[in-house]
C-alpha cells in the first residue's frame, strides 16, 4: 500500500465520521428534504399525531403473503449477563472497560438484560406479532477462548431462545458474528491473523450442530465493513486499531471466515439455509463532474464491491486492489483457493441499509440531507429502493432479508407512561414503502428486520442513543412499546401500510 493510499484511507475514513454532521450547520447546495421522514429527524420526535397506521396517504400497500416482518437485536448489546455461566471476555468487554472509549464509560456488562428477561421479551415479541427475529449468538458464551470444547450452558441458553421463538410462532434468524471477537483470539493476533477464521469455522460447525434445522436462517458475518472501518480504519470500535494496512487485511480474513462458515453448514446436512449481512450504501456523486463519478466509483468499490463481488461473484474489484497496490497486506495476504471458499454459493443475501454517501472529484464525502440524532446518518428513504433494486440489477435474483434499518430519537418517557417517538415512524413508513416498490420492480425480498427490538447499548455511544422499538428503563429494566411499536404492530397485521 502506498504512504498516499494509506493517507487517502485515513482521510476517507476522518471524512465519513464527521461529514454527515455537516448537514446540522447546513452546507453550501445542501438539497432540501423531501421527506416526512427527513422533516421529522430535523425537528426530533415531536408530539404531532401520525396519520392512520393502515395508510400513508397514497393507498393502501400491499406486501407478499407471508412476508417476514421482524425485529432485530445482537447480543453484546442486549444480553449482559458478561460474567455469568461460562461466558468468556470479548472485545467489546476490554474496549468498553478502556477508559474514554465509550459515552459515559458505558460498558455492556448489564445491557437490556436479555439474558435473565428473555421470556419476558419473547412475549413482548409475539404480543407485536413480529414473524421473524434476528438475533445474534455470542461467540464467547459458546467457547469463553474461542476454542476448544463447547460451553454447554451457553448453547442451552439458545437452545431455549431458540425453542421460545418456535413456541411463539416466530421464525429465528440467528447471525454467529457480530463483532464481539474472544479477547483470547485478539489477543492472539484478532482478525489479522489468517487462523481466526479457522478458529471461526470450528465455532459455527459447533453451532450449527447444536441448534441444527431449529434454525431456519443463519447469518455469518455481520456487516465486516464496519469492522473494518470502525474497528481498524478509524479505531472508534474494538479492538480499537488506526492501521489501513491490516484493516483490509482483516477485510480478507473476515470474508474468509463467511465463506468457511458456508461450508460447514453445508457439511453437516442440515436443510436450514445461510447468507453474510452486509450493510451497504449507496453511493452517488456530489456534483455532475466526470471527477466526481470516478472518485465515486472507487469509493463504491470499498464500500459495496469489495464484499459483494468476492461473495457472490469470486473476484474482488480490481480497481481496488490496484488502489491498495500489490504491496499491500490483504493482496499478499490472498491465497491460492480463497476466494473460492469466499465464494461459496448462499442461500440469500441480507442487507442493512442506513445511510446514502455522497462523493466529490477529489474522493472527499458531503451531506445532501439532514441527518439523525447519529451524526454519521443521512435520512434518505430513496437509497433503500437503490441499493436493493441494484443488488438484483448486478448480482441476480438472489433472494434479500433487510436485516437492519432505523434511527435513534431522543425518546423521553411521559409522565403518563407513553413513549411518542413520531419520527421513528415517519422513517419506518417512507423505508417501508421503498422496500415495496422495489418489490414491485422485481426484487425478491423476503423479509424486513427493524433495527432494534430493544433500546441497547448502542457500541461506542453507549446507552446516549435509543434505537428501539421498545424503550427500556435501564435503571429498572422496565419495557414500553413506544408508539412506533404500536404503529407496527398495525403494520404487520395488515401486512403493509
Amino acid at each position: 500500500m502506498s504512504l498516499l493510499t494509506r493517507r487517502r484511507l485515513l482521510r476517507r475514513a476522518a471524512l465519513s465520521a464527521t461529514a454527515a454532521g455537516a448537514a446540522r450547520v447546513g452546507l453550501p447546495g445542501a438539497v432540501a428534504a423531501g421527506t416526512a421522514a427527513a422533516a421529522a429527524a430535523v425537528a426530533g420526535c415531536d408530539d404531532t399525531p401520525d396519520p392512520a397506521p393502515d395508510g400513508d396517504g397514497h393507498g393502501p400497500l400491499r406486501f407478499p403473503p407471508d412476508f417476514g416482518w421482524g425485529a432485530a437485536t445482537s447480543a453484546y448489546q442486549i444480553e449482559g449477563a458478561a460474567k455469568e455461566d461460562g461466558r468468556g471476555e470479548s472485545v467489546w468487554d476490554t474496549f468498553s472497560h478502556t477508559p474514554g472509549r465509550t459515552r459515559n464509560g458505558d460498558t455492556g456488562d448489564v445491557a437490556a438484560d436479555h439474558y435473565h428477561r428473555y421470556v419476558e421479551d419473547l412475549d413482548l415479541m409475539r404480543g407485536l406479532g413480529l414473524r421473524s427475529y434476528r438475533f445474534s449468538i455470542s461467540w464467547s458464551r459458546i467457547q469463553a477462548d474461542g476454542s476448544g470444547r463447547p460451553n454447554q450452558r451457553g448453547l442451552d441458553f439458545y437452545r431455549r431462545l431458540v425453542d421460545g421463538l418456535h413456541e411463539r410462532d416466530i421464525a429465528p434468524m440467528a447471525t454467529l458474528f457480530h463483532w464481539d471477537l474472544p479477547q483470547a483470539l485478539q489477543d492472539a493476533g484478532g482478525w489479522e491473523n489468517r487462523d481466526t477464521a479457522e478458529r471461526f469455522a470450528e465455532y459455527a460447525d459447533i453451532t450449527f450442530r447444536a441448534l441444527g434445522d431449529r434454525v431456519p436462517v443463519w447469518l455469518t458475518i455481520n456487516e465486516p465493513k464496519t469492522v473494518v472501518q470502525n474497528g481498524y480504519l478509524w479505531g472508534h470500535h474494538a479492538p480499537g486499531h488506526q492501521d489501513p494496512e491490516a484493516a483490509y487485511l482483516v477485510a480478507h480474513h473476515l470474508q474468509l471466515a463467511h465463506g468457511l462458515a458456508v461450508r460447514a453448514l453445508r457439511a453437516t446436512g442440515a436443510k436450514t439455509r445461510i447468507g453474510p449481512a452486509l450493510n451497504l450504501h449507496p453511493c452517488y456523486p456530489a456534483d455532475n463532474t466526470a471527477e466526481a463519478a470516478t472518485a465515486t466509483r472507487l469509493y463504491d468499490g470499498y464500500e459495496n464491491r469489495l464484499y459483494l463481488d468476492s461473495i457472490l461473484k469470486g473476484a474482488y474489484p480490481q480497481d481496488v486492489l490496484a488502489d491498495l497496490g500489490p504491496d499491500s497486506r490483504m493482496v499478499r495476504g490472498i491465497r491460492d483457493g480463497d476466494l473460492a471458499i469466499i465464494s461459496s454459493p448462499v442461500d440469500l443475501l441480507a442487507v442493512q441499509y442506513y445511510t446514502p454517501i455522497y462523493v466529490t472529484g477529489q474522493g472527499d464525502t458531503v451531506s445532501k440531507w439532514p441527518t439523525s440524532e447519529a451524526s454519521w446518518q443521512q435520512i434518505y428513504p430513496e437509497g433503500m429502493y437503490d441499493i436493493l433494486t441494484r443488488v438484483t440489477g448486478d448480482y441476480g435474483p438472489i433472494p434479500l432479508t433487510i436485516t437492519e434499518n432505523g434511527l435513534p430519537c431522543p425518546d423521553d418517557l411521559a409522565a403518563d407512561g407513553t413513549v411518542d417517538d413520531a419520527a421513528r415512524i415517519d422513517f419506518l413508513r417512507d423505508h417501508f414503502a421503498a422496500a415495496h416498490r422495489a418489490i414491485q420492480d422485481g426484487v425478491p425480498l423476503e423479509s424486513y428486520h427493524v433495527w432494534s427490538l430493544l433500546d441497547n447499548f448502542e457500541w461506542n455511544e453507549g446507552y446516549q442513543q435509543r434505537w428501539g422499538l421498545v424503550y427500556v428503563d435501564y435503571p429498572t429494566q422496565r419495557r414500553v412499546l413506544k408508539r412506533s411499536a404500536h404503529w407496527y404492530r398495525t403494520v404487520i397485521r395488515n401486512n403493509g401500510l
